[in-house]
Formats: C-alpha cells, sequence, structure tokens
C-alpha cells in the first residue's frame, strides 16, 4: 500500500509556479472549477488551489480547500503524473467531495493531454 498522505510534496508552494500555470492559459472546467496546467519534471502530480473572495467568506473557502485537498489525495494515484493543477473553484456552487473527486479526475486527463503535448 502506498503512501496516500497529502504531503508539501505534492502541493504547489510558490509563487512562480502558480503564475506559470495562469501564464500558459491552458485550462478546462466544468461547473464546479476550473484547472489551469502546466508540466513539472516530477513524477507525480501536485495540486494548489486558488479560492477568490467572491466564493464565500472564509469558513465557505476553508471548506473548499479541505474538500479539495481531500480529492485529490483520494486520486492522487489516478491522476496523470508530472502536472501541475491549480483549481479555481466556480461561485455559487456547493461543494461534494464525490462530486469534486471526479471533477479533478476527469479534468486533469483532458488536460494532461494538453499540457503534456508539445507545442
Amino acid at each position: 500500500m502506498s503512501d496516500q498522505r497529502f504531503g508539501p510534496k505534492h502541493r504547489i508552494r510558490r509563487n512562480s509556479d502558480f503564475r506559470r500555470a495562469f501564464r500558459l492559459r491552458c485550462a478546462v472546467s466544468d461547473g464546479r472549477v476550473t484547472i489551469f496546467g502546466a508540466k513539472n519534471e516530477l513524477p507525480h502530480a501536485r495540486l494548489g488551489i486558488s479560492i477568490s473572495r467572491k466564493v464565500g467568506g472564509a469558513v465557505v473557502r476553508n471548506r473548499w480547500k479541505r474538500l479539495l485537498r481531500e480529492a485529490f489525495r483520494l486520486s492522487s494515484e489516478k491522476l496523470p503524473p508530472g502536472i501541475d493543477l491549480v483549481v479555481v473553484p466556480r461561485t455559487g456552487v456547493e461543494p461534494r467531495l464525490s462530486e469534486l473527486t471526479s471533477s479533478l479526475l476527469r479534468l486533469a486527463k483532458k488536460l494532461s493531454g494538453r499540457v503534456m503535448e508539445p507545442r
């Protein structure tokens, strides 16, 4: 059984990594979230979360973050390797773990095809 923790190696922490994902403008979305992606040179995917105050107050934003981290943790083995995912929640949507997990998997695979192909 592999390690399923959401440790520091799975987080995007540097501002330059967030900016790179936004600058590449490679994004996919559904009704719940928009995911920006960038290629990384690591053998695993990394997660970054960017939540605007328009989504809600601190309690709502923290709930989004907890659920997104848990969805990433649960599906990390199924995610494509070598990709940075910056998730931006949509306003007016109530987050549910099962929906976020399926959205994250589906959108990450779609995004991986776009990010990994040479330009």
